[in-house]
């Protein structure tokens, strides 16, 4: 809004944001540079207010741009809501719907009074939007008025009624719940930071409304008729990452952090038989390098910097060779080809895990670098490294 409104720049700290959770950016970005620098840091996609027109949402990622409306008595406000244009707000949703991922519709009036919206402006803007998705902002108050919204097939964007405890943010997120079987509970899939399911555990608004607000993995235990704090007694934790509803919303998924020995009640990481993955070498990789049992070779390298960094040159070198071969055909066959390479890079992987192990980077760190990258819009040509001592 100090952006918005020419009195500033929260850009150093929005900075830090976008590298911890998903961030929708907006607030004075009036050039397309400044709109493809947000996204480049990490923005997940980012909110074009005053500058939204056809001719400057087509240059950039649709699917990554939210067009702010802002309205004032069916009109469209600009500048921080301090200059009225004779725009109506339904015009501009339609005008501009085929260039942008998605709205942020602001009743001005209604914003910060927690005193009730305009309902037949949102439908009516649902409607102009088509497939796009609209999110309303301004006097949503109540976990009610979040349900209504998306029933409406409208997103909430709640403040004043979460910073006065008007509603709880638990609350909030459980407010489109629907279909409850018995009256109360939901299925509730508890799944790792990596997305691998652990298990199938239930939800009643109760206990999403703990969870969110400890920000730990608390059920409702069926047979006991009551909460179910994870790890109360067996010291198998969780930390509470994300909470999401799936598209019927009557399902929730919450992504943990799970500590101790594991989610079941056997011991292991879950309910259901556990595939090896990357995660899974890595937190071995890691144990060895604490534990340091005898005759370990990746304790050795954990232990051994300049040894580490010889066998990362080794592996790449012999990783090379493969493809050479296997471009010049001088392997003995594709199969013996293709498997050369999988061998090699299984051991040079293998390596760069130790590598990230000995600093304390773990495959969900390496998962994050690559996620945020990936978000970049513009990227660097794909050229070869200057040799050293190369003329210039």
């Amino acid at each position: 809004m100090d952006a918005a409104m020419g009195k500033g720049s929260n850009a150093p700290i929005i900075r830090e944001l976008v590298l911890q959770a998903p961030c929708r950016v907006g607030g004075g970005i009036r050039d397309i540079d400044a709109a493809l620098a947000w996204l480049d840091a990490g923005a997940e996609s980012i909110v074009i207010g005053t500058a939204a027109s056809v001719d400057f949402c087509s240059q950039l990622p649709r699917d990554r741009v939210i067009a702010a409306v802002d309205a004032l008595r069916g009109k469209v406000v600009v500048e921080g809501w301090q200059t009225k244009t004779e725009h109506g707000v339904i015009d501009r949703i339609k005008e501009l719907a085929p260039f942008v991922g998605g709205f942020l519709l602001t009743q001005v009036e209604h914003e910060g009074g927690m005193s009730g919206w305009n309902e037949d402006l949102v439908a009516q803007a649902v409607q102009a939007a088509g497939s796009v998705r609209i999110t309303a902002a301004g006097g949503i108050t109540t976990a009610e008025d979040v349900g209504r919204l998306d029933q409406l097939g409208a997103d909430a964007q709640v403040g004043m009624a979460l910073y006065t405890n008007r509603m709880s943010l638990g609350e909030a997120v459980g407010a489109p719940l629907v279909k409850a079987i018995d009256g109360r509970l939901w299925p509730t899939v508890v799944c790792d930071e990596e997305g691998q399911a652990l298990g199938l555990v239930w939800s009643t608004r109760e206990s999403l409304e703990a969870a969110v607000g400890e920000r730990r993995g608390i059920y409702w235990s069926r047979s006991r008729n009551s909460l179910w704090i994870k790890g109360e007694t067996s010291g198998a934790t969780q930390a509470l990452l994300r909470v999401e509803l799936d598209c019927d919303r009557d399902a929730l998924r919450f992504i943990v952090r799970q500590q101790g020995a594991g989610f079941c009640h056997t011991g292991t990481p879950g309910c259901w038989p556990t595939p090896f993955t990357l995660s899974t070498l890595s937190e071995v990789i890691t144990q060895r390098g604490q534990e340091a049992p005898e005759g370990s070779g990746t304790a050795k390298l954990m232990g051994d910097s300049a040894l580490l960094a010889s066998k990362l040159r080794e592996e790449t070198e012999e990783l090379i060779e493969a493809l050479q071969a296997d471009d010049d055909g001088s392997s003995s066959s594709d199969d013996a080809g293709s498997g050369q390479v999988i061998h090699e890079a299984a051991d040079l992987l293998y390596f760069t895990l130790v590598a990230a192990a000995s600093r304390g980077v773990g495959v969900g760190g390496l998962r994050r670098e690559l996620a945020q990258r990936s978000l970049r819009v513009r990227r660097r040509p794909m050229e070869a490294k200057p040799e050293e001592g190369a003329d210039r």
